[in-house]
């Protein structure tokens, strides 16, 4: 039997009763309050005494009873001189599982704020995989002074977890896990988990490995609980094992655990040698932090940004899309040029050609945003585009002629002109098509590219269908009405 389980700061605290809610606005404000008594605050000052002011005393008194989660969302929704002294109030022993927890944005503003002793003392009881995910974010001397407290062992495991792409299974692994034979009884193995303290978090199953750590099953502990203490391990033990290896993708792992209700589950090398275990906790981020960078590539931002960052930084993060939706306007606006005798000789024009561009674009948008999300769920393949592109032109043709027809209708009555109404319907039935079409193509083409396929995407079909739009409303009514 082996146990490798390393007792992190938090594993001392479970008796702490954390509250789940809070009222930030008051602490915000009381934050602001604060402050003007502590205007000289900066980064290298030092902590207030709360003994002074009662405001102080009680933003202490919150922020002690807010768990570490909680703290790192108080401090994402804080302007900086104010998250200054907030973070000089939370718990030193809280530091390590804040940084954890807090955006990778403002985790690098926090880490300017602490000196090198304090980044130390806030990181050298994490777990290796946890050091390992901010081994981007410390200071290279603080990271060599940590590791050479480390064991042999220790040491090897964060080599390992830091080897690992981002986005692969290796870099989610937790080496906090629970081994036994499977040659032993129930009864041994409830003696043996009785000697430690604690057990990993997210125990739902102990990995059944032999001599040589070679996985053979999992032991569930429901099933353990309910066996009979003589029941050897083999005979209770499950052998049909869902199990990663660490160069598995993790999206792909994360819709693993979604579609076999996982909460944990082993890692294995090449000869399924157990190294590791992925838990729901890491997985959990991993669909978050997938969530929140498809929204912000289709809005076109590169990066997750910090509320509060300099202006400059926020610039940084904005300007390539902002540029591309400049260029794509400025085409707009010359097909608009281009036009300008017929929108002269009928003006009614004008004022119906954001119609057409406006409806494509929301089509578009809703196509784009289910093909991604689908491609997200691994639930399609680019071998199937054109499966789906048929579909979504019939969508398109149905929803071009209904809503295209009432809009007819309607600039037939406004203008008394039937042809106008004929190039409303014909050019918001040809715009919710190129739509289509590009709300399939574009995701396609960026994956097949290597790109993420929502990157930009709601910039690129927006532009498309306005100048799109504008051309055919336009090329129609020329044909049609001149």
């Amino acid at each position: 039997m082996e146990h490798n389980q390393n007792l992190s700061q938090k594993d001392n605290n479970d008796n702490v009763e954390y509250v789940t809610s809070y009222d930030f606005e008051y602490i915000h404000k009381l934050a602001t309050q604060i402050l003007p008594f502590y205007s000289d605050i900066s980064p290298k000052s030092e902590l207030p005494d709360p003994k002074h002011n009662k405001r102080l005393q009680t933003l202490l008194g919150l922020l002690r009873e807010l768990h570490p989660a909680d703290v790192a969302s108080v401090l994402e929704g804080l302007p900086q001189k104010e998250r200054v002294l907030v973070w000089k109030l939370v718990a030193p022993e809280e530091d390590g599982d804040v940084l954890l927890e807090v955006s990778d944005a403002v985790r690098e503003s926090l880490i300017e704020t602490m000196a090198t002793q304090e980044l130390v003392a806030a990181v050298e009881d994490m777990d290796s995989d946890e050091l390992a995910d901010l081994v981007e974010d410390l200071p290279t001397h603080v990271m060599d002074e940590v590791l050479q407290t480390r064991d042999e062992e220790e040491r090897a495991q964060f080599q390992a977890a830091v080897s690992y792409e981002d986005d692969q299974v290796g870099s989610l692994m937790d080496f906090d896990m629970i081994s036994i034979r499977a040659d032993v009884s129930c009864e041994v193995v409830l003696r043996y988990l009785r000697r430690f303290d604690s057990l990993p978090e997210h125990t739902d199953k102990i990995f059944v490995v032999d001599e040589n750590d070679i996985l053979q099953g999992v032991l569930p502990i429901r099933k353990l609980l309910i066996s009979e203490p003589d029941d050897e391990v083999e005979k209770v033990m499950a052998r049909n094992v869902v199990l990663f290896r660490p160069e598995d993708n993790a999206e792909e792992a994360a819709q693993a655990f979604e579609r076999y209700d996982l909460v944990t589950a082993p890692v294995v090398d090449n000869d399924k040698k157990l190294i590791g275990r992925l838990t729901i906790a890491e997985i959990v981020d991993v669909i978050r932090e997938e969530s929140e960078t498809d929204m912000l590539n289709m809005a076109g931002l590169n990066d997750e940004e910090d509320l509060f960052a300099p202006v400059w930084d926020s610039v940084k993060n904005r300007w390539v899309w902002l540029a591309v939706n400049l260029v794509t306007a400025f085409i707009a606006s010359r097909v608009i040029d281009a036009f300008e005798s017929t929108i002269a000789q009928i003006v009614a024009l004008a004022a119906l050609m954001p119609i057409v561009a406006g409806i494509g674009g929301n089509s578009g948008n809703q196509t784009i945003t289910m093909i991604v999300r689908a491609m997200a769920n691994a639930q399609i393949s680019t071998s199937q585009a054109w499966l789906l592109l048929r579909k979504e032109l019939g969508v398109a043709l149905v929803n071009g002629v209904l809503w295209g027809s009432v809009m007819g209708l309607v600039s037939w009555w406004l203008y008394h002109n039937m042809g106008i109404g004929l190039v409303m319907v014909a050019a918001m039935t040809l715009n919710l098509l190129l739509a289509a079409v590009l709300g399939v193509a574009i995701p396609v083409v960026l994956e097949k590219m290597g790109r993420d396929p929502a990157l930009g995407s709601s910039v690129l079909i927006t532009a498309v269908t306005d100048s799109g739009g504008f051309l055919i409303f336009l090329g129609l009514a020329s044909l049609m009405l001149l």
